[in-house]
C-alpha cells in the first residue's frame, strides 16, 4: 500500500511541485474575511472567533445552527474534506492519476456508498432537516468562496456541490472497521505461511487479544480511522476539588496535518456545546454541554468479518472511474450474497475470493444518537440516546455537574458471531444477519463505580453474552491511568493535566531484565558495554531525555529482526501493540539461540547510537500532510521537526514501528480536552497542529508550541466569557 500511494504521488504530482509556490501566508483577519456575509439562513448568525480560529456559532434557530456549521467546517477544512470524500467514494484516480486506480477499486468495494439510499428513507424528519441545512451551508461556501485551499489545485479539486449520498459515504467512511488494515497484513501472512504455521500464529494471536493497528498511508487514505486508539477518564464528584464530575480525553490518531479534529463551540435553543468535531460531520463525539461531558475511545468492536467466497455464486457490476491525466477506465466489482469480494482490491489482497460482510452495509445513521447525547442533561438521558449509536465501535466516559460518572460501550454488533474463530477467514454458515443487531444497553458498562473514577484505554471489555470482538488493546494504559488517578483522594483538572502527559511503562521492565541475564558480557567491547549499561539503568520511562529507553529499543528492534520470521514478524506488526507477542516469543526461545543474537544486536545498536544519544533523538514528531514529502512545495505542508517523548504503550501515547534508529511518530495522542463540570467555561482544549486547514495561515500550526508544553486553551460555555474572549465576530446574514 505504501508503494502504491507513494508511486501515485510521485508520478501525477511531483513535476507540478516543482514549478509551484508556496501557499500565500494568510493571518487571522485575511481568513476572517473569507468567511461569506450572506447565507441560507432564516435569521443573522453571528461566529464569535478566538484567536486561534476557534468558532463560537451562536444562532436563533437550530437549523441555522446547522447551517453554520456547514459554513464553518468549510471555511476551516475544506480540503481535508474534499480529499477525503474522494477516497469515500473510491475517486482518488481523479486527483492523482491512473496508478491510483486499483486503490480506487479497493475502496469502492468496501461500499461505503452501498447504504446510503436506505439511511436516507428511514431518517427521522429533524435529523435530516438538520443534514439538510449542514450540507446547504457547507455547499454555499464551497461554491462562493473566493479561493479554494492551495491543494486544491495541485489535486485538481473543484467545486463540485455535495448530495446527501455523499454525506452518507462519507460517514460510513469515517465510520470503517479499525481491523481492516491489520487484515491486509494478517492475509499476507495467512497465504505466505504453511498452513500448520498459520493455525499456530493465529492460535498465538488470539490468546493475546491484541489489536490496535498503526499509522500508514492506508491509515492516512482512510482519515486516521483505521488507527483510532485514545483514553478517556472520568472522576466522580465526590473525588474532585469542585464537587462535579471531571472528564479528559486524548484521541490517539494518525499524526498528521490538518488535524483530524477541530475545536467547535455551538449555541441556539436547542444545543449549547463546545468540543471536537471530525471535519465534515455536525455533532460532537467528544464535548460537554451545561450539565454533561463526555469522551470517547475506539471499543476495536469487530463490526464486520470475512468470509471465503470461492464456493459462493459470484455477480460482477462494472463502473466507471475518472482518471487524471488519462482516459476514463470502466472496472469490475464483484460481490456476492455475503458482500463484495474485497480481496479483488490491494488493501485485503489474498489468494482466494473473500467476501466482506459489515454492519455498515446496512442502513443506519449515527447522528440522531449523537444530536441526542448532546442535548442530554442526565446520566439516563445520555444513555437512552448512546443506545442508538451503532458505528464504529466506542467506549464512552461521561461525567455530570452531578457528580454521576459512567462508562458505556457504544455500538450495535452480531449477535451470531463465533466466540472463538478457527481462522481469520469464516466459512459461510458462520454468516451473520445484517438485522438483529445487539446495542449498548446489551453490552457491559458501569455507572458510578465505588473507584470514583472510570477509565477507557482500548483494553479488553468485561465478559458478556454477547461477543464484541477479538483483539484489544493491552490493559497497561489503563491501568497506569487508574493508578495515577488514585495517588489523592481529591483531584481537579491539574491532576488530569498530568496523568494526559505521563510517558513512563513499567511492564517493559521485566522484558529488559530478561534480556539483561542472558550472558555475562565477559567479551563485550567498550561501546557495548556503554549500551548495556544504560539498558540495566533504565527505569521505564520514555521521555525525551532518556538515554535508557533509546537504547533499549534499538537494541530490541535489532535483536527481533534477528530472530523473527518474515511472515510473523508482518503479523506481530499488523497489530503494532505487539510488545506482548514480542516478550512471549523471546522468551521461548532457547538460550543458545537467544544470547548471541542479544549480544550481536547489542553490539551493532552500540555502533548506531553514539554517547549521549537520548530518546528524543531518535523519536522525532513532525505532522505533515500527506503530500509533504513532495519536492519544493511539500516542506510547506508540514510542521518543523521536534524531539518526542512516549511510546507505544505509554499514556501519553506516541507510536512506532521497530525502531532501529531515527524515526518519527506516526500515530498517537493528537488532541487534549478536559472539562470541569462544576463550572461552565472551565474546558481546555490543544490539537496537535492547529485549528486552520488552510496551509499558510497563521493558525495552521500555531498550537504545536502549546502542545509540546502542554499548555490547553480555554473554550468557555457562558455566552458572556465567550463574547470577552473571542473578540472577532462574523456577522452572515440571510440571503
Amino acid at each position: 500500500m505504501d508503494k502504491v500511494w507513494g508511486a501515485v504521488v510521485g508520478t501525477a504530482l511531483a513535476l507540478r511541485a516543482v514549478f509551484s509556490t508556496p501557499p500565500r501566508r494568510l493571518d487571522l483577519d485575511d481568513r476572517l474575511a473569507m468567511v461569506p456575509r450572506g447565507a441560507p439562513l432564516a435569521r443573522p448568525l453571528n461566529i464569535r472567533w478566538s484567536e486561534r480560529q476557534i468558532p463560537f456559532i451562536e444562532a436563533e434557530t437550530d437549523e441555522d445552527l446547522f447551517t453554520g456549521l456547514g459554513l464553518v467546517h468549510a471555511h476551516l477544512r475544506l480540503g481535508q474534506i474534499e480529499i477525503m470524500r474522494r477516497v469515500a467514494l473510491g475517486r482518488v484516480a481523479e486527483m492523482a492519476g491512473p496508478l491510483a486506480l486499483d486503490l480506487d477499486r479497493s475502496l469502492r468495494l468496501f461500499g461505503f456508498r452501498d447504504a446510503a439510499q436506505a439511511t436516507i428513507a428511514g431518517l427521522p424528519a429533524e435529523t435530516r432537516r438538520f443534514l439538510d441545512c449542514f450540507l446547504s451551508g457547507y455547499n454555499h461556501q464551497l461554491r462562493n468562496s473566493a479561493a479554494l485551499p492551495p491543494e486544491c489545485a495541485l489535486l485538481a479539486i473543484g467545486r463540485e456541490p455535495w448530495t446527501l449520498a455523499d454525506f452518507l459515504a462519507y460517514s460510513r467512511l469515517m465510520a470503517a472497521d479499525s481491523h481492516w488494515l491489520s487484515w491486509g497484513r494478517l492475509l499476507r501472512a495467512r497465504d505466505g505461511l504453511p498452513a500448520p504455521d498459520w493455525s499456530a500464529l493465529w492460535r498465538r494471536l488470539k490468546a493475546a487479544g491484541l489489536s490496535a493497528p498503526g499509522g500508514d498511508a492506508a491509515t492516512a487514505l482512510l482519515g486516521g480511522r483505521a488507527g483510532i486508539g485514545s483514553n478517556s477518564f472520568a472522576v466522580a464528584g465526590r473525588r474532585s476539588a469542585s464537587g462535579a464530575g471531571l472528564i479528559a480525553s486524548d484521541p490517539h490518531l494518525a499524526i498528521g496535518l490538518p488535524n483530524p479534529v477541530m475545536v467547535v463551540g455551538a449555541k441556539s435553543p436547542g444545543f449549547h456545546v463546545v468540543g471536537l468535531m471530525m471535519p465534515g460531520l455536525p455533532f460532537f463525539p467528544v464535548g460537554r454541554n451545561p450539565d454533561l461531558g463526555w469522551g470517547g475511545t475506539n471499543l476495536y468492536a469487530q463490526t464486520s468479518d470475512l468470509f471465503d467466497a470461492a464456493d459462493l455464486p459470484i455477480e460482477t457490476i462494472s463502473e466507471t472511474f475518472r482518471v487524471r491525466g488519462g482516459r476514463d477506465r470502466v472496472l469490475p466489482l464483484r460481490h456476492c450474497t455475503l458482500g463484495p469480494i474485497v480481496s479483488d482490491g490491494p488493501l485485503l489482497r489474498a489468494k482466494s475470493p473473500l467476501a466482506l460482510r459489515w454492519t455498515g452495509h446496512g442502513a443506519g445513521e449515527e447522528f440522531t444518537a449523537m444530536l441526542a447525547a448532546a442535548r442530554a442533561r442526565t446520566a439516563g438521558d445520555f444513555r437512552a440516546a448512546i443506545d442508538g449509536f451503532g458505528l464504529p465501535g466506542l467506549n464512552i466516559t461521561h461525567a455530570g455537574r452531578d457528580g454521576h460518572i459512567g462508562h458505556l460501550r457504544a455500538v450495535h454488533v452480531p449477535r451470531g458471531r463465533p466466540r472463538d474463530p478457527a481462522d481469520l477467514v469464516l466459512s459461510p454458515d458462520a454468516a451473520w444477519p445484517l438485522e438483529g443487531l445487539a446495542t449498548a444497553r446489551e453490552l457491559p458498562a458501569a455507572l458510578d463505580p465505588s473507584s470514583g473514577a472510570v477509565v477507557s484505554a482500548n483494553e479488553p471489555p468485561p465478559p458478556g453474552d454477547i461477543p464484541i470482538g477479538h483483539f484489544f488493546a493491552p490493559r497497561d494504559r489503563a491501568e497506569r491511568i487508574s493508578q495515577l488517578l488514585a495517588v489523592r483522594d481529591t483531584l481537579n483538572l491539574d491532576d488530569l493535566r498530568r496523568v494526559q502527559r505521563d510517558v513512563s511503562h513499567a511492564p517493559a521492565l521485566p522484558l529488559r531484565d530478561h534480556l539483561l541475564a542472558l550472558g555475562t558480557g565477559t567479551r563485550r567491547r567498550p561501546a557495548a558495554r556503554r549500551l548495556f549499561d544504560l539498558i540495566a539503568g533504565w527505569d521505564g520511562s520514555y521521555a525525551a531525555e532518556s538515554p535508557g529507553a533509546a537504547a533499549f529499543e534499538v537494541t530490541l528492534a535489532l535483536l527481533v529482526r534477528r530472530v523473527t520470521g518474515r511472515h510473523q514478524l508482518a503479523a506481530h506488526e499488523a497489530l503494532r501493540q505487539s510488545r506482548r507477542l514480542i516478550a512471549e516469543e523471546l522468551r521461548t526461545l532457547p538460550r543458545e539461540t537467544l544470547a548471541p543474537a542479544f549480544e550481536k544486536a547489542l553490539g551493532k545498536a552500540a555502533r548506531r547510537l553514539p554517547t549521549g544519544t537520548v530518546w528524543g533523538d531518535l523519536h522525532r514528531l513532525r505532522p505533515g500532510h500527506f503530500i509533504a514529502g513532495l519536492p519544493r512545495v511539500g516542506r510547506f505542508f508540514r510542521a518543523p521537526d521536534r524531539p518526542s517523548a512516549g511510546g507505544n504503550d505509554t499514556v501519553a501515547k506516541a507510536a512506532f514501528g521497530l525502531a532501529t534508529g531515527r524515526h518519527h511518530v506516526g500515530f498517537g495522542a493528537a488532541v487534549r480536552h478536559l472539562s470541569d463540570l462544576g463550572d461552565e467555561d472551565d474546558n481546555h482544549f490543544c490539537l496537535l497542529g492547529g485549528q486552520d486547514g488552510w496551509f499558510g495561515s497563521t493558525t495552521a500550526m500555531d498550537q504545536i508550541d502549546p502542545w509540546h508544553a502542554g499548555e490547553t486553551l480555554q473554550v468557555p460555555l457562558r455566552p458572556e466569557t465567550v463574547r470577552r474572549l473571542f473578540i472577532h465576530v462574523t456577522v452572515t446574514e440571510p440571503l
